[in-house]
């Protein structure tokens, strides 16, 4: 049964045969390779050692951190400055993003040359084009998912924009934009799973999140509170959502919780396996920077009130539709508020 679903599932990513392939080289770049320095052209490094994003106690006093953002503002100040200070083939924009999650932040192996592109890669085009005035002007880095904060707090990169849920325990150490994106929870099962959703059903099932991942970190508290079965197996944490992927198909967990609009995206990949369940979350895709950027951020934020106004749309209808649908009011992030003031 395993094998028929695994060779089922190597036949989903746009009939694209190698799928395995793929899968197996992007877990070991996720697993392996170190940071290096990559080239105008997309190439990329993949984070090395670091802090593993932590999970703290919930803040009682925090509330719709999504609204936690500096009001935009088109003026310069000395993080932007820096920036265009840069010189020669050194004079981009350094950003974390993702290089295995389809239709986000990929590379196409259809595609000559296999660039990066997808959704939030487009949106690092569009700040780079703002910015240093060339939406090529990009030095992408590609980062574990758990290494998205330490990479920004080591200044390894100025932002990642890398399907980043805006979380209060999150703005203690990054700063975020205004939401780009909405999406929430779900769960991710074989079609012939007994497996219905976010329920009882999860009980003596084994799931798969990324280590650092607003998943992780929900499934870890609701089986405290008693909301997921006490015996739901959370043991299986990897580096990056796909590694989940691949770990299903092998028939190693039953399920993978993330984000619904990735997880949407992965069903894709796989017409072996499906999304189960309604949405049990309503979260927020954000930029995130160094907490002392004030003036990155409030750029960033300037730029997403024209983004919003014309290329969202267009974005999401070539990336997002086919596996979202064509109406994208559920995935649209909500008229924005700045009630961060310092």
């Amino acid at each position: 049964m395993r094998a028929r679903r695994v060779r089922a599932g190597l036949r989903g990513w746009g009939g694209v045969g190698a799928m395995a392939v793929v899968c197996a080289v992007a877990l070991a770049f996720a697993l392996l390779l170190p940071w290096t320095q990559s080239r105008g052209d997309g190439s990329t490094g993949v984070g090395g050692p670091g802090v593993a994003e932590g999970r703290r106690a919930a803040d009682p006093a925090c509330r719709a951190p999504e609204k936690q953002t500096l009001a935009p503002s088109s003026a310069d100040g000395p993080t932007i400055a820096a920036i265009k200070a840069r010189q020669g083939e050194k004079r981009k924009l350094i950003v974390g993003v993702d290089q295995n999650s389809y239709r986000w932040g990929y590379r196409n192996p259809n595609n000559t040359g296999a660039e990066l592109e997808g959704f939030d890669i487009d949106l690092v085009r569009r700040i780079a084009q703002d910015i240093l005035g060339d939406p090529d002007a990009v030095q992408f880095k590609a980062i574990p998912t758990n290494q998205r904060i330490p990479a920004i707090q080591e200044g390894r990169v100025d932002m990642v924009v890398r399907t980043m849920t805006i979380t209060c325990d999150r703005i203690k150490d990054v700063a975020f934009s205004a939401p780009y994106f909405r999406t929430g929870q779900q769960v991710l099962a074989p079609k012939s799973s007994t497996i219905t959703g976010y329920d009882a059903t999860l009980a003596k099932k084994k799931i798969c999140t990324a280590a650092g991942s607003t998943a992780n970190t929900q499934l870890t508290e609701d089986r405290k509170t008693g909301k997921l079965p006490a015996d739901t197996d959370l043991g299986t944490t990897v580096p990056n959502q796909l590694d989940c992927l691949v770990r299903l198909q092998l028939g190693e967990v039953d399920a993978v919780v993330t984000d619904g609009a990735l997880a949407a995206s992965q069903a894709a990949q796989d017409p072996t396996v499906e999304l189960k369940g309604a949405p049990f979350t309503a979260e927020y895709y954000g930029v995130a920077m160094k907490k002392d950027a004030d003036d990155l951020v409030r750029r960033v934020n300037q730029i997403l009130v024209e983004y919003r106004a014309g290329g969202w749309q267009a974005s999401y209808d070539k990336w997002l539709s086919a596996t979202l649908g064509v109406n994208a009011t559920t995935s649209r992030p909500p008229a924005p508020q700045y009630l961060r003031t310092s």
